[in-house]
């Protein structure tokens, strides 16, 4: 028997695009807490979710370990986690349900969590997380499984009905750890490491692993939600980060690792000393990490390179500067343009993070952002729709707009969710057109590939021409 199950919702099975891209890493910041858990003494099991079809794999790892307790602890570090997806919700819900039938209490910390506990408790779960998940879980269990459920009141950062009144309740916020250094090594023995080397290797010929330096980000771009860390942002003694990357060197020897923070290389001294330590303890592996365009200045950009950087991806959002100035972004055009010359002097890969949609964007903007990515030719993109987030200015900007969907299905889903200049026709070909530019500049296209864009372009062209104004349902 374990005290507590932990397990997470960011799957394979039914995301479309994760499958494409076979690009699958460990929930990190689930084997985090399992070894909070496992410091404080409690024993403690893992059902991951990436692989298996997990309605199967979670009813067969309740049998297996006959759990006290059942922690929906997801990878805060992954964007997919952040991207608040339907299909992982409904899995946290009928995980809830399995569990509640052998009544085994649940409980999740996730980002969807946070910002609708009434939704998640109204559907079988028997408490959220609000905030970040170590001391609140830590706490929690003590109570739940010392008999202590009266303690729960007393527990920072909980939310769950009231045991007679069903009542919502919301204990007063926990505090941010102040020292990410206190914390133990992720608990890495709980995965199948091998699992994750092979579908790696088969797909790209070669085995990355994640790691983080920091939680959190200072900055105040008005689209992006954080439900999890706040306006905080804390990172880890450079040390520390140089030593858990040659653990993860000798441990499982990986061709590449990502640094899964928001914002990697924050402070120039930091990104030094830590590029020191990698050389000094020979702890070096290709990475790539994201950062903003405009901390990638000469000196930054050629620590990254001594200490192993391959790839920056980058949020340049958009090559209009008056819809960088609406999402209140904070860098100019020039930065994004500055950044990928600085990164191409030191032979790092430089993609960009690229947002349409935003309220107000024209076909002009768009035709900026289009010419901004054919001169800079970055090496990669990534290229999504505005998403209202919870909690953020822009989504109360847009909330009046949006129907019955408040969500993306899984990560390929790219709808329109509120009253946009085109719709959800017109991003999609977007999208395609401009990932099969990239492609094409970078030889891993086919000519079929090219006339394909062509046609693209041309719907493209006439949706521009036609489709203003246009409420998406998705």
């Amino acid at each position: 028997m374990a005290d507590i199950l932990l397990t997470h919702c960011n799957h394979l099975y039914y995301d479309r695009k994760q499958v494409r891209k076979m690009q699958p890493y460990p929930p990190l910041q689930t084997l985090v807490a399992a070894a909070i858990l496992r410091q404080e003494g409690f024993d403690v099991a893992l059902f991951d979710a990436t692989f298996s079809p997990p309605e199967e794999g979670f009813r067969a790892s309740l049998l297996a370990h006959k759990p006290r307790l059942v922690a929906i602890c997801e990878d805060n570090f992954n964007f997919l986690a952040k991207m608040r997806l339907q299909r992982n919700r409904e899995l946290a819900v009928f995980m809830a349900a399995v569990a509640g039938e052998q009544h085994i209490p649940v409980l999740i910390s996730s980002s969807d969590a946070s910002d609708r506990p009434a939704d998640y408790l109204a559907q079988g779960l028997d408490f959220v997380i609000m905030g970040e998940v170590e001391e609140t879980l830590l706490q929690a269990a003590r109570c739940i499984l010392n008999g202590r459920s009266g303690g729960v009141p007393e527990v920072p950062g909980l939310a769950y009905r009231h045991p007679v009144t069903r009542k919502l309740r919301y204990n007063p916020p926990g505090e941010p750890l102040r020292d990410l250094s206190m914390l133990p090594l992720a608990a890495w023995d709980l995965i199948e490491v091998p699992r994750y080397r092979e579908a790696w290797m088969k797909a790209h010929g070669l085995f990355s692993l994640n790691l983080v330096s920091s939680r959190g980000c200072p900055y105040q771009c008005n689209w992006c939600a954080k439900p999890i860390y706040g306006q905080t942002y804390r990172f880890y003694p450079p040390q520390r980060v140089a030593e858990e990357m040659h653990h993860l060197k000798t441990a499982f020897a990986p061709d590449h690792i990502w640094f899964a923070d928001d914002i990697f290389s924050l402070s120039d001294l930091w990104t030094e000393q830590f590029s020191e330590a990698v050389v000094r303890l020979q702890a070096g592996v290709p990475f790539k990490m994201q950062s903003r365009c405009d901390l990638m200045i000469p000196g930054t950009v050629a620590a990254l390179k001594r200490a192993g950087c391959a790839e920056v991806w980058m949020g340049a959002e958009s090559g209009s500067q008056r819809i960088l100035d609406a999402m209140d972004k904070g860098i100019r055009v020039e930065d994004i343009r500055q950044a990928r010359e600085n990164l191409r002097l030191q032979g790092i890969r430089a993609c960009f993070f690229l947002q349409f949609g935003y309220p107000g964007e024209t076909w002009e903007d768009i035709q900026s952002t289009i010419r901004m990515v054919r001169e800079t030719a970055p090496d990669d993109i990534g290229v999504s729709v505005s998403y209202p987030l919870p909690g953020t200015r822009f989504y109360s900007r847009v909330a009046a707009e949006m129907g019955a969907k408040q969500n993306w299905l899984d990560s390929d889903d790219l709808s329109m969710m509120f009253r946009g200049t085109y719709g959800s026709e017109f991003y999609a070909a977007l999208h395609d057109a401009l990932h099969l530019e990239v492609d094409l500049r970078n030889g891993s296209a086919s000519d079929s590939d090219l006339r394909r864009l062509h046609d693209l372009w041309l719907r493209i062209e006439e949706l521009a021409e036609t489709g203003t104004d246009v409420v998406s349902s998705g």
